[in-house]
Formats: C-alpha cells, sequence, structure tokens
C-alpha cells in the first residue's frame, strides 16, 4: 500500500483530484463557520420548543422523542459555536501580538522571542 492512503486509488479510478479548500482549515472562515452553526442552532431550539410545546398539547411519543434530539442537537451547536469563538479570539489576539499584516501562524514564533 502507498504512503497516500488506501483511498487514493480509488479516487483515482472514479476521476477525483484532490483539493484543497482553504475553508476546512482550522482558523480560516471563522465567522462564517460560527454564522453557520449560530444559524443551525436557532433552527434547533425554535424546532426543539415547537416539538416539546407540541408534546405537552398532544402527548404523542415521538413530539417527545423529537425534543429529546433537539435539545441534544442544541448543546452539540452550543460547542460548535463556542469553538468557533474561542478560534475568533485566538486569531484577534494573534492579529494584535504580531501585527495586522502579519501571517497568524507566526504569532507563536513572536511570544517565543
Amino acid at each position: 500500500m502507498s504512503e497516500t492512503g488506501a483511498g487514493t486509488p480509488l479516487a483515482a479510478l472514479v476521476c477525483m483530484v484532490e483539493m484543497e479548500l482553504h475553508i476546512l482549515k482550522c482558523g480560516s472562515c471563522e465567522p462564517l463557520k460560527l454564522g453557520v452553526h449560530a444559524s443551525a442552532f436557532g433552527l434547533a431550539v425554535v424546532m426543539g420548543m415547537y416539538n416539546a410545546a407540541a408534546w405537552l398539547a398532544r402527548r404523542e411519543p415521538h413530539l417527545a422523542v423529537n425534543a429529546v434530539l433537539y435539545a441534544v442537537w442544541t448543546a452539540w451547536e452550543t460547542e460548535h459555536i463556542r469553538h468557533h469563538l474561542d478560534e475568533i479570539r485566538k486569531l484577534r489576539v494573534d492579529a494584535v501580538i504580531v501585527g495586522k499584516d502579519a501571517d497568524p501562524g507566526d504569532a507563536a514564533e513572536a511570544l517565543a522571542a
């Protein structure tokens, strides 16, 4: 097996090309990622509240299950939001320490110096 991984030959067979998406890297496009997760959080809250209210009114078991699932989804999205807020704060601190024109990745080197 090659060092590139077992999936590489399969990907070559189906004409897939390796693509590096900048947005997938930690620390890039954090406000956009935060917005996506905040939107999902809002949806989870609204749908969870609807299902909880509907369960209180009709006592159908699937509504209770839905309400619990949406509560779990809300907690899950809260963690994603927290992560992206932390990344944004870290990038701002790095920019202040290193300088606005410098690469944020150079902040560790600046602190070590």
